[in-house]
């Protein structure tokens, strides 16, 4: 989260990338992954792991990129489209993907496809695919107002074939999760996986508006305007107190959610509400 802050002092792009590698693609393959998948990815990803936490280096070898939302379906499962049909020991995934985030620099793909589609959501399930497998093409990337390090594009799969041992988690279950109702639910740890992300973001959020204060501040003090500086004027020095409040009110709201995450304390409701405040402050 620290690192999420503080890249996006100098390149909100870096940031971006250390969120996603931290909150969506190293915890999704630790938690879940099999011996073989951990000792492939990992070692490409992250400078070392820790039980379940992932501590990512920016100079990564590889990049890795959550296939998640479609043009009719984000948080919504039952509208899905992408599937992943059986075909012997194989899976054949055809769909696409939209807005995902790193996508033309990635090496490897979390994809979320349903593999037994009479399930409904809960045949959702997450697959480990290599960029470099026949059928899979990212096309031209979103011309963004920013942010424009970081590469969004479309994601195509077409018929592209992958072994049952690229499955992350369970066949038929998606990514392993249980319900307040003891079911294994897949996409439910994928929204999980969101839930945390927004953290990430409030703490990009905050390294913006730290940046910006931190920039404002010294010019304040240099400038002048009717023989004082700017900062002596108290109708300025009123705004400046008012936006150090909000971003450090902001930065509790993230480092609270972060805290309750990392101690398995329900967080939901923490992390949206850091979300949105750290997002206006940065406004």
């Amino acid at each position: 989260m620290q690192a999420c802050s503080y890249t996006r002092l100098v390149d909100p792009s870096v940031s971006v990338f250390v969120d996603v590698q931290n909150t969506l693609i190293a915890p999704l393959i630790l938690q879940l992954g099999t011996e073989e998948q951990k000792q492939k990815y990992l070692p490409k990803i992250c400078t070392e792991w820790v039980g379940m936490d992932a501590f990512c280096i920016v100079f990564s070898d590889q990049v890795g990129s959550f296939c998640l939302s479609e043009s009719g379906s984000g948080s919504d499962a039952f509208a899905m489209k992408t599937v992943a049909k059986p075909d012997g020991d194989d899976f054949l995934i055809t769909g696409s993907k939209l807005w995902i985030t790193n996508a033309g620099h990635a090496h490897f793909f979390l994809v979320f496809a349903n593999a037994d589609t009479s399930k409904g959501y809960k045949g959702i399930t997450c697959f480990l695919v290599d960029r470099s497998q026949e059928g899979v093409s990212v096309e031209k990337k979103e011309d963004k107002l920013g942010i424009r390090a970081s590469s969004t594009c479309p994601v195509y799969f077409d018929h592209v074939r992958v072994p049952k041992s690229s499955i992350l988690g369970e066949y038929g279950k998606g990514v392993k999760s249980i319900d307040k109702h003891g079911h294994i639910s897949g996409y439910k740890y994928a929204i999980e996986c969101l839930n945390g992300g927004r953290i990430g973001i409030g703490a990009q959020m905050i390294g913006l508006a730290q940046g910006c204060f931190d920039n404002a501040v010294p010019y304040l003090q240099e400038r002048k305007q009717f023989g004082s500086r700017l900062i002596d004027f108290q109708g300025m020095q009123h705004q400046v107190s008012q936006v150090a409040v909000e971003i450090e009110a902001a930065r509790l709201l993230v480092y609270n959610a972060a805290r309750m995450k990392d101690n398995n304390i329900p967080f939901v409701k923490q992390a949206a509400m850091a979300k949105l405040y750290s997002s206006q402050v940065r406004d």
